[in-house]
């Protein structure tokens, strides 16, 4: 088994990387891939717990929810979290991975509830745990329950995986002048209000010393390569 860096990670997987080029909701090719960069890793023997955002499928509903409660909007969101953390389950279980769904929401006829020890043991026995529902609170991005989660398993490094390689000076879709950043401090990122995570989040990964590591799921093998400790995406640490 090959060597590497980090032996417990943290995947923070937006709603909106699962859309590939679609609207709203999920692409089964794209999902199917990612899949099978998760696989890769998990084949190295790398304990790997995920947290999925729910932007895909909430974005279908953004016309009928225009004026509606946050705290109620927000609890919709989490819902379309259990969503995709069920369809990321079940594209796993096609690739032959052992996953397991738990939920900052009590619902028990269709997912776990989070019990920080259980998923504890599920990582140890080289299952992929899957975080849904965010924190279970209003007002809390998926950035920051990954964040949370990453420090409650006792991970090595949280992993955010997006459509964009890294954490650029400007919009790389717009500005054909800007830089990615190889390295930042997260009072870096803070101070500069660069798009990496929430405040949030970035204050909970700073202040427990927490390493991130933005890179593009999109890449063939770069979460592998993030593991494996070579240069990929952006390194955000104290």
């Amino acid at each position: 088994m090959t060597s590497t860096v980090y032996k417990r990670i943290l995947l923070k997987l937006s709603g909106e990387a699962l859309m590939g080029e679609d609207s709203y909701g999920i692409n089964r090719i794209v999902i199917e891939r990612i899949v099978a960069e998760i696989a890769d890793v998990n084949q190295l023997g790398v304990q790997i717990a995920v947290v999925i955002g729910g932007g895909n499928i909430f974005r279908g509903m953004t016309s009928a929810g225009d004026g509606m409660d946050r705290a109620n909007a927000d609890y919709m969101g989490m819902l379309a979290t259990v969503m995709n953390g069920l369809a990321l389950q079940d594209a796993m279980r096609r690739a032959g991975l052992v996953s397991r769904v738990q939920s900052a929401l009590r619902i028990d006829q269709v997912v776990e509830p989070y019990i920080r020890g259980k998923a504890i043991r599920y990582l140890e026995e080289g299952k992929v745990v899957i975080f849904v529902a965010g924190t279970g609170n209003p007002f809390f991005t998926t950035d920051t329950a990954a964040a949370l989660r990453g420090m409650e398993m006792n991970v090595d490094i949280v992993l955010k995986a997006t459509k964009v390689d890294g954490v650029y000076t400007s919009d790389p879709k717009t500005d054909p002048g800007a830089i990615r950043y190889h390295n930042l401090s997260f009072d870096e990122a803070i101070s500069q209000n660069l798009k990496v995570m929430d405040a949030t989040a970035l204050t909970l990964c700073r202040d427990q010393k927490l390493p991130l590591n933005v890179f593009s799921i999109f890449k063939a093998g770069a979460l592998k390569r993030v593991v494996m400790g070579n240069e990929e995406g952006t390194l955000v640490r104290v």
